[in-house]
């Protein structure tokens, strides 16, 4: 009758040995939790009822762990988040939130829970039907942790999470909704343009505490990029060949100033807390790779390498699944993949300055330090 009772009591503790070797195991690696648009979708909006989709070829076209096929990733490659994983050690890259059984992966690698055309407000991309605002990406994130509790219990929860990175990329789909001409039955009354940035910041800046209630330490908040150099935006304003729209990048820079200051404030308020919040200066990386691609070996700055550059800005293979003319044949030369969205090679040189830049390019310091700490 012992010998019978003491077998499952070894072989329960085998299993929890096999269990916290895995634990251990795991926290070597980088884990991460994106949460966005679509700069920084994974395969999300796959799962929505959306007019915004990057499902189709010639999308990651040049992604390797795919072969070549779509993902939902809206560029031609790597994100930047992708980018940045790898170069701090993940395994894979954090599956997205809405694919059918990715639970399993929320403790080994993260979740990512980016939405294309989602905004920090509600009703941004209201136009594309489905997405997921930053609030939802929130709650979605609150259902992880409810998993990571059951199978870790609230402790372990809380000593992974302290260690995770927690990425967050938004904001552009609610300067561009803003910017875009109003459409009858759709349209709301403009804000002041200082009203609309004060309001983004305060909602992001809720957000961001929720997710420090939650237990997250390691923040990475990536500024909004210069839009008015972005295909879409130049041709909306009908700006020249090299040039950009300063009316545009002025909201985002006012933008960018308020939100890097909101951080500087919750880093004083939360630091005691071992909580550090990195402002990722996007738009000066992106402005300067704009201005100045030559100098980082890229050949155009001007066209999408996919899609038109006017209306309807689609980027997709036509009837004939062997043509080339989709997407211009050398990818790597190119700042922009379509009309909203840089090139693998554009990703590459921002990433490889956030995780190693000056307080130019993160403050207060770059994301490999964060990792480290």
């Amino acid at each position: 009758m012992e010998i019978t009772c003491s077998f499952p009591h070894k072989l329960f503790n085998l299993t929890l040995l096999l269990w916290v070797s895995h634990l251990q195991a795991t926290d070597q690696s980088f884990t991460n939790f994106i949460f966005g648009d679509s700069l920084v979708d994974v395969g999300n909006n796959n799962y929505l009822f959306t007019l915004s989709k990057a499902d189709s070829s010639p999308y990651g076209i040049d992604f390797i762990p795919s072969n070549g096929q779509p993902t939902g990733r809206f560029t031609n490659g790597r994100t930047i988040s992708d980018i940045v994983g790898e170069a701090l050690g993940a395994e894979s890259a954090p599956t997205p939130y809405l694919e059918p059984n990715t639970e399993v992966n929320t403790i080994h690698s993260g979740i990512n829970y980016a939405s294309g055309s989602a905004g920090i407000f509600d009703d941004t991309g209201l136009l594309f039907i489905g997405r997921v605002p930053l609030r939802e990406q929130v709650s979605y994130f609150e259902k992880s942790r409810d998993y990571m509790v059951r199978m870790i219990g609230e402790n372990g929860t809380k000593e992974m999470l302290k260690k995770s990175m927690f990425t967050i990329t938004i904001g552009s789909n609610d300067i561009l909704n803003y910017i875009q001409p109003s459409i009858p039955f759709f349209s709301q009354d403009k804000l002041p343009i200082g009203v609309l940035q004060d309001s983004m910041v305060f909602h992001l800046t809720t957000h961001l505490k929720r997710l420090h209630e939650l237990g997250a330490r390691k923040f990475v908040v990536v500024g909004v990029g210069p839009l008015g150099c972005i295909p879409f935006a130049r041709a909306l304003n009908l700006i020249p060949a090299g040039k950009c729209s300063d009316q545009v990048n002025q909201i985002v820079r006012g933008y960018n100033m308020k939100l890097r200051h909101s951080l500087t404030t919750l880093n004083s308020e939360l630091g005691y807390h071992n909580t550090t919040f990195v402002y990722a200066n996007s738009y000066d990386l992106f402005l300067k790779l704009v201005l100045s691609y030559r100098q980082f070996g890229l050949e155009n700055a001007d066209k999408p390498c996919c899609g038109g550059y006017f209306p309807p800005f689609t980027c997709f293979k036509g009837s004939n699944q062997n043509s080339s003319q989709a997407a211009c044949e050398d990818r790597s030369k190119f700042v922009f993949w379509d009309a909203y969205h840089p090139t693998e090679a554009a990703n590459l040189i921002v990433a490889k300055a956030l995780l190693d830049g000056d307080q130019t390019v993160a403050t207060p310091f770059n994301i490999r330090y964060l990792n480290h700490l």
